[in-house]
Parts: C-alpha cells; structure tokens; sequence
C-alpha cells in the first residue's frame, strides 16, 4: 500500500521501476542466500524485503497506468480539441443512469480505424435511446470525446478524480441516430457474467416482484444496486443497513457454510478433501464474477479462499494474516482498488470485528446461551462500527444512531434470507411456476424495506453534517488503536500512550477550530440559472442567493461548503448589488443592467441574470480588476464577454468554466 502511495509523487518511468525491482529482487535472493544459515541474524535481509515490496507496490501502479502505454487513446486523440470522429467501443459496465441519460463504461478499440485502447464514460441521451447495450456489445459511435467535467464549487465530491482512478480520462455524449450495433455476441466473462444475470431477471418477472423489490433482490444476491431508486438506497444509508446490499464477507461465509455443508459427503472419498476444496473454490469465483467483482466481493472471496484452503487441508491459518494475503493479491492485480471507499471500508470493518469483538463479548457474556447470542451481535456491530466510523464520517459526513437496532433485527434472518433467494434464483431458472413459496420471499424483502423506511425516518437518531478532515480521522484511528491494544494486554505504559494521543488529539481539536475560525472568504458559487455567493468569517457563513425555498433544500453547495469548512451557522439572505470584503469593493450587475449611477469604482464586477450590458463600455466607466460571470447568465453572452476581457486585457473568470470564484482574505 505504502508503495502505491509513493509511486503516486514519483516520476518514474515504467522501464525504470522494472529495472529497480528486478534489482531489488536481485539484492533480496543474495542476502537470503547469505543470512539464511548464520546464527546471529543482521537487519540486511528484512530492510531489503521491505524494499522490495514497497517497489513491487510502485510498478504494479506504473503497471496497470493506462497512459503509460503508447497506444492510449489520449496520444491519438486530443480530448481538448473534441474533434468529431468515429469511434469503435466495447461495453465493459452497465452504470446507473442519471436524469437524462443511460450510462455506460466502454473501451475504445479503434479511432477512425486506428487501434486505440482505452476506457471511457459513455452517455447515451434517453429522448433519444430506446437502446439498453449490454456488456461485450461493440457499436460504432460517431461523436467527439469530451473532457470530464471536474468540481465547480468548493468541497463538491470530485467524480472527475474518481473516473480517473477508474482508468477513465473522457467521455462522450451522443444519440441512438449516431449509434450503429457490430456485434451482441458475449465472449468475456464480464460479458458471460452479465448474461446470466439478465437472465435470472428476467427468470424472475414471472414471479410478479414490484420494483423495489427486484432492485433489492439484485442487489443484495448479485450486487447490482443500479435499479435501486434514489429514495430507497437513502433509506438504507439512514439505517445504517446499506452493507446489507453489498455483498460482503457475511454473505459469502453463509454461502461457504451452506457450501460446506453440502459437500460432506465428499471428504469420505480419496482425495475428497482436495476435490470439495476445489469445487467450492470454483463456485466462490463463479459467484463472485457474477455478483460483479466489487472490491468488497473480491476481498471476501479472497479471505474466505484462503480460509477454504486451510480448512480442507487441515493447515492453521491466522485472520490477519489471510486478510493480508487477500489485500496483497487483489492491489497486485489491481492497484487502484486501494482507493475504493468500498475496498477502505470493508477491510476496515473486518479488522473491527477481528481485534474488538472478542474484548467486548468478553466484558458482557452470560453463562446462558440465548443472550450471549444477542450480545455477540451487538458486540459484531459495534466492532465494525468503530472499525469504519472515523473513515465514514469522512467520506460521508453521518452517522447512523439507530444502527444497532437495525444489525440486531436484520442479520440473524440474513442467512435465512440469503438461502431463500438462492433457492428462488434456482426456481426462477429451471421454470418453476409462481406460487406461495415465490410470493413469501416477495413479502420478505417487502417487509425488509418497509422496516428500514421506518427506521430511516426517525430523523432524531440520524447524525447528518458532521465535519471531518485527515487529522481527526487518523487521530481517532490511533485513539481506538492504542486503547485496543491496552485491553488486550492491559500495562501502564500501554495507558499511558492511549491517554496522551487522546490528549494530543483534543489540542489537535482547539487547533483545527482555530485554524477554520481565522479564514475567512467570499465564494461565488457556480449555480446553473441562478446566483449564489457566500462570505466567510470564522466559523459564521453569510449565504446570498435567489433561490427559492424548495430549491434552497435541494441544493448540496451550502451542505458541502459548511462541512468542509466547520461552519457553525448560516444566515441566508436576498442578493444585494453591493458587497465589501477584504477592503475591496463588489458589485453586481443583473438582468436590469444598472450601474450608471455608481459613485465608486468596484475592483470587482458579478455578471448575473444575463444583463444587456455594452462590456467595452462598463470597462470604460468602471475600470474593474476582474469580471465574474456566474451560472446564471447565458453561455452565448458569456463567450462574447471572454473575448471583449481578452482584447481589454481584463481577468475575466466564469463559474461554469473555471470553477467558483474564492477570494481569501489578506
């Protein structure tokens, strides 16, 4: 992990990073060769192991980075000039479709009949499309890459970066009359995979599921969340139950158990260790190339490969040592995954139960069986809480009170809910009718909805908006761990380390305050068709915006600029034409395009509402510094204010280009 880190602040070549490793490699097999018989061990043989897997970390990076590779489509194609062309493209991903369009992960195979390489994000426009491609289905498009669009407003999440950590780097927008379909024959696993999903769908309409019942049910025994309508899977975030359709370690080891018991016939043959572990190897692998291959499958599948392997050859195998491999095998093959929230996540949650639920169930076990069943569960689910919580309230922002509940009702009935589905899946394929048995399993995951509906919206419990950067994540990362470590063997030394990173983390928390509380800003918000504009000062925020109510509750700019700045309160207000900050002077002209009357000279022009203004002339009047144009104003007059700033030789910056406009303070 440490190695794919470095490699992202190194230069270096992909020729380069071979030559080190291999040398690396090199330098390790002579010292193993030179210390393996010596009696008094020296450092040498370990530092250059670490060495070596710290450079092994960098080239797999440089490894599986497409644009290290000179048949990229970016060296064949430049993506700023988006120059109309034809392309050939291969489905690789089925997205979930957003308000205007279906939307794909596609390869690039050619450019105008040049064999390229590639991914790219496809967007096909649904007023036009009656076409839903499938995974391996290659078309011939005709269209312009584009460039992704990056964050326009402060502490937006940055899908741009996050394409890119997926090897894409454009995207296309076209319309089914610029589309023509080559070929729907499956020939990847990826497609094969995608064919047998399709099919148990459509297997499963016989059976007459409603909407969310079917998302669900993909969802959480084939791991395809993209039907699951926004309002559902915000119910599930809310209760803290959204792990329930991600298939994950508890899903595959009910699946192994179930396999395990299966198969225990076979071990009273010859050889029928070696065959059971095989046979249940491949239909983990089959399972887990069907559900997707996400990063919280393949971890899964990896641990519980291992533990598969250990089990049936009767060697020990130790939890973090199989979480290591595991971790180890999927960034080898698959770097990139290290950035995955579902990869982080996962892990973290594992490592959660593994370390702190054996302290916790030690503290609160009773001599009585059916308890200590509740307690484990609770204890299961306060492990991996605190396992994620830090890195979860990063990423999200919230938390979920009322998650216990939610664990303790839900998981001991998943198991049962997942052999049902299987055994539905099984009868949907072989073509046994709708009946009884067919609707109870509708009623279930029915009744699953409705019970996380319910407990979604008991807003009182649910924590939203909570601040959070790199230093109190890893401060309360080092908290929990350090206190682990003490109840597990219990040493003065040990406490006292725990107590003075809890002491140092608190005066990290009076820093962090005083560092938000002495920067203070004006940002002018990109906000298509309307104006936004904010001004900063400590941990107070002053909004200004024309929005109205319902608008104003769903717009995410004010939620995510207060979180990333530990803003405590807001006062909304009306747009004014005149603003001050930092000894400077702003003024906004709008649609009535008044500023003749001005008795001062702004360093600073707002352009909103697309006023019929004569540019050249305000210049003259006014002298401003810089022009700023924000989302409300019209993309044609915006392009002839850019050029009238350019031969004036003013600063001229537009939101819906550049970003929004942040003035700190002197």
């Amino acid at each position: 992990m440490l190695g794919i880190l470095v490699s992202l602040q190194l230069a270096l070549s992909l020729k380069l990073s071979v030559i080190i490793t291999l040398l690396l490699l090199f330098t390790l097999t002579i010292t193993y060769f030179i210390n393996r018989n010596q009696f008094k061990q020296s450092i040498w043989f370990g530092l250059t192991c670490y060495t070596m897997i710290l450079s092994l970390g960098n080239l797999s990076m440089k490894v599986h980075n497409h644009l290290n590779y000179k048949h990229h489509y970016t060296y064949e194609y430049k993506i700023s000039e988006s120059k109309f062309s034809q392309f050939q493209l291969q489905i690789l991903e089925v997205l979930k479709p957003n308000s205007f369009n279906q939307r794909y992960v596609a390869e690039i195979k050619t450019i105008n009949g040049s064999p390229v390489f590639g991914n790219i994000l496809l967007n096909i426009s649904k007023d036009s499309s009656l076409l839903n491609f499938q995974v391996d289905d290659k078309i011939e498009i005709n269209g312009s890459l584009q460039e992704l669009y990056k964050p326009l407003n402060p502490h937006q999440f940055d899908y741009k970066r996050y394409l890119e950590n997926h090897q894409i780097y454009a995207q296309i927008y076209s319309q089914a009359k610029f589309i023509s379909v080559l070929s729907t024959k499956k020939h990847s696993i990826y497609g094969l995979a995608d064919f047998v999903r399709q099919r148990i769908n459509k297997s499963l309409q016989k059976y007459n599921y409603s909407t969310s019942e079917l998302a669900v049910i993909n969802a959480l025994l084939l791991g395809q969340r993209q039907d699951i309508d926004k309002e559902l899977y915000s119910d599930y975030v809310n209760a803290g139950a959204i792990h329930i359709l991600a298939i994950s370690g508890l899903h595959i080891g009910i699946i192994l158990f179930i396999l395990k018991w299966l198969f225990k016939p076979f071990i009273r043959i010859k050889y029928g260790r070696y065959l059971t572990a095989i046979i249940i190897l491949f239909i983990l692998w089959s399972y887990a190339v069907i559900a997707g291959l996400s990063p919280s499958i393949l971890r899964a599948v990896t641990m519980f490969s291992v533990i598969t392997i250990g089990m049936y050859l009767k060697r020990p195998y130790n939890i973090y040592n199989t979480l290591a491999i595991s971790a180890f095998i999927l960034l080898i093959f698959n770097p990139m995954i290290l950035f995955e929230i579902g990869f982080q996540l996962s892990y973290l949650a594992v490592i959660g139960i593994v370390a702190i639920h054996p302290l916790l169930f030690k503290q609160l076990k009773t001599p009585f069986w059916f308890p200590n069943k509740i307690i484990t569960l609770i204890t299961v689910s306060l492990a991996a809480q605190l396992g994620i919580f830090p890195l979860s309230l990063f990423y999200f922002h919230q938390f979920p009170g009322l998650f216990l509940l939610t664990n303790v009702v839900v998981i001991p009935f998943l198991g049962f809910i997942l052999g049902y589905g299987l055994l539905i899946f099984g009868m949907a394929l072989i073509g046994v009718p709708k009946s009884l048995l067919t609707d109870i399993f509708g009623d279930i995951i029915s009744l699953m909805n409705h019970f996380f509906k319910w407990i979604a919206h008991q807003e009182a419990f649910i924590f939203k908006d909570i601040p959070m950067n790199w230093f109190l994540v890893i401060g309360l990362y080092l908290i929990i761990l350090l206190f682990t470590r003490y109840f597990i063997s219990k040493s003065f030394s040990r406490l006292v380390c725990a107590l003075v990173v809890t002491c140092m983390f608190q005066i990290g928390l009076f820093f962090n305050q005083y560092w938000y509380s002495s920067r203070n800003e004006l940002v002018v918000f990109h906000k298509s068709r309307h104006s936004m504009m904010s001004k900063k000062s400590g941990l107070n925020l002053q909004v200004f915006h024309d929005l109205d109510s319902l608008k104003l509750n769903l717009d995410y700019n004010i939620p995510n600029y207060r979180v990333g700045s530990f803003i405590k309160q807001i006062d909304y207000q009306a747009i004014q034409n005149v603003y001050r900050f930092n000894q400077k002077q702003f003024l906004i002209i709008d649609s009535l395009g008044i500023y003749q009357n001005i008795s001062f000279h702004p360093e600073y022009i707002i352009l909103s509402q697309s006023p019929k203004i004569n540019l050249n002339r305000l210049i003259d009047s006014l002298n401003p510094k810089v022009i700023i144009a924000d989302g409300s104003n019209f993309k044609s007059y915006v392009k002839r204010w850019t050029e009238t700033c350019r031969k004036r030789k003013r600063l001229f910056h537009y939101t819906g280009e550049k970003g929004a406009f942040i003035l700190k303070e002197d």
